[in-house]
């Protein structure tokens, strides 16, 4: 049992972190002609104007999200700017958007870029938590729809693309400072500074921010034999994040020769305890000690550090445009997790106690990524060519120890953690994938078709065992964009994705009970999903600055990897057989097999593993709209809306279902009143997303959240200096779950539940008051 905890927990340790290494470096321009006067900072600090979506240039379909977009209500995180553009769903607890869902697929299915560069995941779906990332380093937000060829093809839901501040673009200086105020009384700081200019000849910007980080929230459950059936327990659970994340970075930019060399640097570091207090009863309102069944205590003390340095160089050679980058990035984290729980039997009358049990997890992960990028563009007469290929290795190290302690006295402290058992592992990828691409121009059309061939080498170690594998793909890609007239626009594009294994996976472990009595062992020659994607839009200009879009999205995924049945049964079969048999043999002497009336094994649980069986389909439809109210003479009055309409479909052994936590629809609805002669603005923003359903084996869950609703006051002083007070989750909003929990797949068949919880997770306003001031 403690060798099977130890695989559960580095195989969820394996990537379950916080944030990964980031490879941070510049975009630059490539362009050859003159640098545009960088923008000014204090154009960040005081907006005297609403900020719209931008409409790009691109050939690919690419939403552009400018941070002014954003910052009249001053999102602490990327996380926090995600949740306001269409298609972006999150299934994370209150006040938390950590794992983007393009589309509302999985993390996994949304690849993460910065300043259009892959970087690694979080979470063992090869995910990028954003939550970690402060507002204030971003540049703008980027949603591309469909895939190209110079750019990694795991992106079937598509890509965002967070492009930050760097030297070349801005200039000026800047302070900020602020205090939040939590549902709580709980108070927390925040504050940084930007600041960029000429330097040496080049142009250098660094920046820091300080940022409180806090999230008290409250939980219930309600657990009953089955929906509609009896009362079992109920639990309630206090659960508060409390830490301090540290950022910093750094950005040169310097012209040599007929090039421009691009340097940055990035570190973050987080220092944050997670506690949660657990108290469960044996009635639906009593809080008496003579209805008390548990007592359970968890502190998780997180310590992060993560640091990149990258190199970038763009120049002319041999009639053309070359790029040559280098990225360096490490990670290190170092984590204490402790749980005791004290539990009483309910046989009694009051429950009377029962033991004390402990657990201590150390783990200490170390991940380092070293890329590199070759790219040459040239122009001909009619297009213009890039061929180039990108190279990426990774280590990532992990070690695990677990201790379990208990104690049958009542009263009486638990013993020290003192046996610890250890186990670690080591993911070795390396990556390369070379790609060719022509783009070009013909009047009011302009397309782009490429081919990029990725090819991924493997090798896993996880304590004695170890496995390995490789795979390769072909993916084409092919965009066309027409401007039928100076304000509309329609574009088509078509482009092949993958999404890779996630580590779990391919992990050569088993994992005893990992879906209710049933096991999981992992399947070392996964191959990736692979998807055909198709986006059809159409963008129309609104005025000077307004713009209203309409996408049309349809996704053939094939090969998809889901859970099945080994046919080898279970552990816990295995044992319940076991435990027949000497039942058996006890109460007939000298009996055998021949004994009449002997155990016959007919195991109901199974060891399950992963593999690519069948195919899958995702579609929808996304509407936004950004515009001043010029036509209504209300050009100080800006409206917000988008809408996404999200549908799909899978099977697995149960039948039909839709992609696990796909919400059914996200939207987004919100203006800004600007009073010029007052130099004040105020807002509202309210947000909401469909339910959201899982289904595993033994398992099925559906997620509901309620409406979450930001305002934000502003008053600016002069051109320096802006104040704004912003308020967000003002209507208390929850997070509802329903689990339908069954021991094994027959059970979940035949509705025969093992138990039936209702879960509700909430947490109160948040209050923000920031300043800034430019110099």
């Amino acid at each position: 049992m403690e060798r099977n905890l130890l695989a559960r927990g580095l195989s969820r340790a394996l990537f379950c972190v916080v944030l990964a290494p980031v490879s941070f470096t510049a975009a630059a321009d490539d362009s050859g002609e003159p640098a545009p006067d960088p923008k000014q900072l204090d154009a960040v600090v005081v907006q005297a104007d609403i900020a719209y979506r931008n409409r790009t240039d691109a050939t690919a379909p690419v939403l552009s999200y400018d941070l002014e977009y954003f910052q009249r209500f001053e999102p602490l995180t990327v996380g926090d700017m995600l949740k306001r553009v269409p298609s972006v769903a999150f299934v994370s607890d209150v006040l938390e958007y950590d794992g983007a869902q393009l589309r509302g697929l999985d993390p996994g299915y949304t690849q993460i870029l910065i300043n259009g560069k892959k970087v690694p995941g979080a979470g063992n779906d090869r995910s990028f938590f954003v939550d970690r990332i402060p507002a204030e380093l971003v540049e703008r937000i980027e949603i591309v729809r469909s895939a190209s060829a110079n750019r990694s093809g795991d992106a079937v839901a598509g890509a965002l693309n967070i492009v930050l501040r760097d030297a070349y673009e801005f200039d000026g200086s800047y302070v900020r400072g602020g205090v939040m105020h939590f549902d709580d009384g709980k108070y927390k700081n925040t504050y940084g500074a930007v600041s960029s200019g000429e330097v040496g000849g080049g142009r250098l910007l660094g920046g820091f921010n300080v940022q409180g980080r806090y999230n008290p929230k409250v939980k219930r459950s309600d657990r009953f034999e089955e929906p509609g059936g009896d009362f079992v327990d109920r639990q309630d659970q206090d659960d508060t994040r409390d830490g301090t994340d540290y950022s910093a970075n750094v950005s040169y930019t310097h012209d040599i020769g007929t090039g421009r060399l691009s340097l940055d640097g990035f570190y973050v570091r987080t220092d944050r305890d997670e506690t949660e207090h657990s108290l469960e009863y044996n009635d639906p309102s009593s809080t008496s000690r003579d209805n008390l069944l548990s007592v359970n205590d968890q502190l998780e003390n997180i310590k992060q550090d993560n640091w990149s340095f990258g190199a970038n160089y763009v120049f002319d050679m041999l009639g053309g445009r070359t790029e040559l980058d280098l990225d360096y990035a490490r990670f290190d984290d170092d984590t204490a997790s402790t749980e005791e729980e004290t539990g009483y039997d309910d046989d009694d009358t009051p429950p009377s106690f029962d033991g004390r049990e402990g657990t201590r997890t150390l783990s200490d992960i170390r991940d380092d990524e070293l890329g590199f990028k070759f790219a040459h563009k040239r122009q001909f007469e009619a297009a213009r060519m890039e061929f180039g290929v990108d190279y990426l290795d990774k280590q990532r190290d992990t070690g695990l120890q677990i201790s379990e302690i208990e104690s049958d006295i009542e009263g009486a402290a638990l013993p020290p953690y003192e046996d610890f058992e250890a186990m670690s592992s080591r993911i070795d990828e390396t990556r390369i994938d070379p790609y060719l691409m022509f783009s070009g121009t013909s009047g009011a059309v302009a397309w782009e078709a490429g081919l990029r061939y990725e090819t991924t080498d493997i090798d896993v170690r996880a304590d004695d065992s170890a496995a390995s594998n490789d795979y390769s793909t072909l993916l084409p890609s092919a965009h066309l964009k027409w401007d039928v007239s100076d304000a509309d626009r329609i574009s088509l594009s078509l482009a092949r994705t993958v999404r890779r294994p996630n580590f779990d996976q391919i992990l050569p472990l088993t994992l005893e009970e990992e879906f209710g009595d049933n096991d999981f062992t992992g399947n070392p020659l996964l191959e990736p999903e692979r998807a055909w994607g198709l986006d059809l839009g159409y963008e129309r200009r609104l005025g000077q600055r307004g713009v209203f879009g309409v996408n049309v999205f349809y996704r053939d995924i094939q090969d998809l990897i889901e859970t099945v049945n080994t046919g080898d049964p279970s552990s816990t079969a295995l044992g319940d057989y076991e435990d027949e048999v000497e039942e058996f043999l006890d109460e007939n002497p000298g009996a055998d097999e021949n004994t009449p009336g002997y155990p016959q094994f007919d195991p109901d649980s199974f060891v399950y593993t992963a593999k690519n069986v069948g195919d899958g389909y995702v579609y929808g439809i996304e509407f936004d709209l950004s515009t001043p109210l010029t036509v209504f003479d209300l050009p100080d009055t800006g409206v917000f809306v988008n809408y996404s309409w999200l549908d799909s479909s899978v099977d697995d052994e149960f039948g039909e279902r839709r992609f696990n936590n796909q919400a059914k629809y996200v939207y987004n609805i919100g203006f800004i009143q600007n009073i010029r002669d007052w130099g004040v603005s105020f807002g509202a923003s309210y947000r909401r997303q469909g339910d959201a359903y899982s289904r595993i084996v033994s398992e099925e869950v559906t997620t509901t959240y309620d409406g979450d609703l930001e305002v934000f006051v502003e008053k600016r002083f002069g051109e320096r200096m802006s104040v704004r007070l912003t308020g967000s989750n003002l209507l208390d909003a929850s997070k509802d779950e329903a689990f339908n929990k069954f021991d094994n797949a027959a059970d979940q068949i035949d509705r025969d539940f093992d138990e039936y919880e209702l879960e509700r997770e909430t947490s109160g306003p948040v209050y923000q008051l920031i300043a800034r001031y430019s110099f």
